[in-house]
């Protein structure tokens, strides 16, 4: 008996690879400001950079180049010592 692939291609027929569309390149926020400072009292900025349970972003997923996100996480460490923001939530 031979085996036939089938009629949807779910053999091991080469197929198509699935594309997951266009990704977007993330920039720098603080690059695109000229930002050369990032200071531990703006707790707007801050904030957007740490989610509900208190993490920081990872560079991947917020685009903050490397040079920022060292200065945004000491930003965030000094907000926390002087309790501006939350260390974790309940």
């Amino acid at each position: 008996m031979s085996r036939r692939p089938d009629s949807k291609g779910r053999g091991k027929g080469k197929g198509k690879k699935k594309s997951f569309g266009g990704r977007r390149s993330k920039f720098c926020k603080f690059c695109v400001e000229k930002t050369s400072v990032i200071d531990y009292k703006d707790l707007k900025t801050l904030q957007s950079f740490t989610p509900e349970r208190g993490k920081v972003l990872p560079r991947r997923t917020s685009g903050v180049c490397a040079s920022h996100q060292r200065m945004l996480v000491e930003a965030i460490k000094r907000a926390r010592q002087i309790a501006l923001l939350p260390f974790a939530t309940d």
